[in-house]
């Protein structure tokens, strides 16, 4: 992968390209897990141009994965006081397991030090276990369960992930 680049979303017209990442991403990885109603209300709600804008207006980065100049996938991170929150990483399907996610986490360390957090840390779906597999062998641990109420009657019932930042 040597044309492998990761670049932070900057312009937005960004955003779009980023939308219809996510549009194609969830539709195919997250219905089989928790309905398209679900995948349907949570693009709304967190992936739709209007709530990343202002998602970047409240301190969240995002960055898009990209390979010999096609998006591949992408991720949305957001700084904490000792710690960095891995809020979104995802892949298109026909890129998975090809390093993008390792990647990814190595570029996060790298800016961890840089910013002096001591730790990256995620929630993901108790039912995605493919995911959790790929997050344990990328050095993350378990630290809880947690269940969120994200409205129209949805629930995000996940694990917490963590992984230090030495």
């Amino acid at each position: 992968m040597e044309n492998f680049k990761i670049t932070k979303l900057e312009k937005m017209f960004q955003v779009l390209q980023l939308c219809e990442m996510a549009d194609e991403i969830w539709n195919e990885h997250f219905t089989p897990i928790i309905g398209k109603a679900q995948v349907d209300y949570m693009l709304d709600k967190f992936q739709s141009p209007h709530a990343i804008r202002e998602q970047l207006e409240h301190g969240y980065e995002y960055y898009i994965f990209s390979i010999d100049d096609t998006d591949v996938g992408y991720m949305g991170i957001n700084p904490e006081e000792d710690k960095l929150f891995l809020s979104k990483l995802y892949v298109k399907k026909a890129s998975r397991k090809q390093g993008i996610a390792h990647r990814a986490i190595d570029y996060l360390c790298d800016l961890c030090r840089e910013r002096e957090l001591h730790s990256i840390w995620l929630t993901v779906n108790k039912h995605n276990d493919n995911t959790i597999a790929a997050y344990h062998k990328l050095g993350f641990s378990v630290v809880r369960e947690q269940e969120t109420d994200i409205g129209g009657d949805f629930v995000m019932d996940d694990y917490v992930m963590e992984k230090p930042v030495a």
